[in-house]
């Protein structure tokens, strides 16, 4: 086990003035050991230290530490440190109540919790394991610049300022925001001046934002069916009642039933999650004129629309908005590396001050020195250049998962077309569920997820979502041949 020097002071129990300091100091470090503050390993404050902090004699010190190691709970000698010990006494060890040894009485207590912490559910985040064919919405970290990235973290913090270290105004980093205005100006076709972007930990805080802003109990939400998961869970957090939209191969479909009395209608037209179709021009156009005699707002997700691999790059629904209806969402977590924790919203003129309100009293502003080595990396090229490699990269892996499924899955999966994004959907054949084939494939170490968790109804076909951005070229055959496999033995088993 590594030692571990203890940075800092230690914080006691007061002393009773009729307890002597060597017996209060040895129950009180005693304590701090069974009760888990001070761990196995762990150096105990130096006696010159202690000394200094409440007033004692080093030689009352040595006579506290000397007890606690004579019965073993710490070792070492005075002068070359002391270590809690790594073995304690069993018969003294401190177990911590936990909920499945908590008495019935003190299971059944539970605080009260407001109407928004009943409602809202874990969404959860990236399990650190090795990527697998076929690990969706992911990208592929590992050839991501790193080095140079660094370099460019440092060269900040070489020159910091007082400003780095103090914050910025909660909108974001103003350099940043005038290049991501200029980049989603230039790819998107998103009209926009730098005041309207907001800097973003990704498009779930761009949700929330929205969801607290615009959305009471009640309210009700359009949203593509299947969709993302993600939005529903925010939406639902405030009370909203989502009424979900059937996607056709031009979209989300625009019918009354779904469209009635929405506030706020929640879709990805650049690459429509998951099943990856791009909404075409009369309907993006449909849904604009909707909005506008609606009074209502449209959440556009632009969440991988930067990885195009065939036709012409179709430009942002925002772009084409004539009364401030769209808010623009999207993420460099999706482009870059997730744990970036950066993204932008796109925020017409006049609902500017609500989410400078709203931003300023929570995230307060997204982490500075994050944002200006972002802001480099973008103005100095070298996000471009990663897009392009990427692009290039990607574009390899699709071409080996389509020919690799017609020549192994023919029959079994059928792979849809794959314009743009990090994953595609396949259809199953045979009357095969998704929740089965995901079963099965998972024996074989192939990970695969069925489009029905994305769906708030019944499918009219059963499919599964596959990542390809994420794993190499060999491992996508690998996949390919394993999960032919899995499906080969479960129709031969039903």
């Amino acid at each position: 086990m590594t030692k571990r020097a203890t940075a800092f002071a230690l914080t006691l129990p007061p002393r009773d003035s009729g307890t002597p300091a060597y017996r209060w100091l040895y129950s009180a470090l005693r304590a701090e050991i069974l009760e888990g503050r001070l761990r196995p390993g762990t150096q105990v404050p130096a006696t010159r230290d202690l000394a200094e902090q409440y007033g004692l004699s080093r030689g009352t010190i040595v006579s506290a530490f000397e007890q606690l190691k004579s019965e073993g709970y710490v070792e070492g000698s005075v002068g070359s440190g002391t270590y809690v010990s790594k073995v304690l006494p069993d018969d003294l060890l401190h177990v911590s109540p936990n909920l499945s040894t908590a008495s019935p009485a003190q299971r059944k207590q539970r605080q009260h919790m407001s109407d928004y912490g009943r409602r809202v559910k874990l969404f959860p985040g990236f399990e650190v394991r090795p990527s697998r064919a076929f690990r969706a919405n992911l990208p592929a970290v590992d050839l991501f610049p790193t080095t140079l990235w660094a370099q460019l973290a440092a060269r900040r913090w070489r020159s910091a300022s007082a400003n780095l270290l103090v914050g910025c105004d909660a909108m974001g980093y103003g350099p940043l925001r005038e290049a991501v205005a200029d980049y989603m100006g230039a790819s998107r076709g998103v009209q926009c001046v730098p005041e309207q972007v907001a800097i973003v930990s990704g498009v779930q805080e761009a949700l929330d934002l929205v969801a607290r802003l615009f959305l009471n109990p009640r309210d009700r939400v359009c949203m593509e069916d299947p969709g993302y998961p993600g939005a529903a869970i925010v939406f639902e957090a405030v009370g909203a009642k989502i009424r979900a939209a059937r996607v056709d191969d031009q979209g989300m479909e625009l019918r009354d039933a779904s469209l009635r009395g929405a506030r706020l209608v929640y879709v990805t037209p650049g690459h429509q999650f998951p099943l990856g179709i791009t909404m075409s021009l009369p309907r993006r156009l449909e849904l604009l004129e909707w909005a506008w005699k609606s009074n209502a707002l449209i959440f556009e997700d632009d969440y991988d629309s930067e990885y195009r691999y065939s036709g012409r790059p179709v430009p942002a629904m925002q772009g084409l908005d004539r009364h401030g209806l769209v808010l623009f969402a999207g993420s460099f977590s999706k482009v870059m590396f997730p744990s970036l924790r950066l993204g932008y919203l796109v925020i017409p003129l006049n609902l500017l001050d609500y989410f400078s309100a709203a931003i300023s009293v929570t995230s307060r502003h997204a982490p500075l020195p994050e944002q200006s080595v972002l802001c480099d990396f973008i103005n100095e090229g070298h996000f471009g250049r990663h897009l392009r490699r990427m692009r290039e990269v990607y574009a390899e892996r699709v071409s080996v998962l389509l020919e690799s499924a017609r020549q192994k899955l023919a029959g079994l999966l059928e792979i849809s077309n794959i314009e743009a994004g990090l994953q595609t959907v396949g259809w199953l054949c045979n009357d095969v569920s998704g929740e089965n084939a995901t079963k099965a494939a998972a024996k074989r170490g192939v990970e695969v997820i069925p489009l029905d968790w994305y769906s708030r109804g019944r499918l009219t076909r059963e499919g599964l979502q596959l990542g390809f951005a994420a794993v190499d070229a060999r491992e996508i055959r690998r996949g390919v041949q394993e999960l032919a496999r899995a499906l080969e033995d479960f129709r031969a088993s039903s």
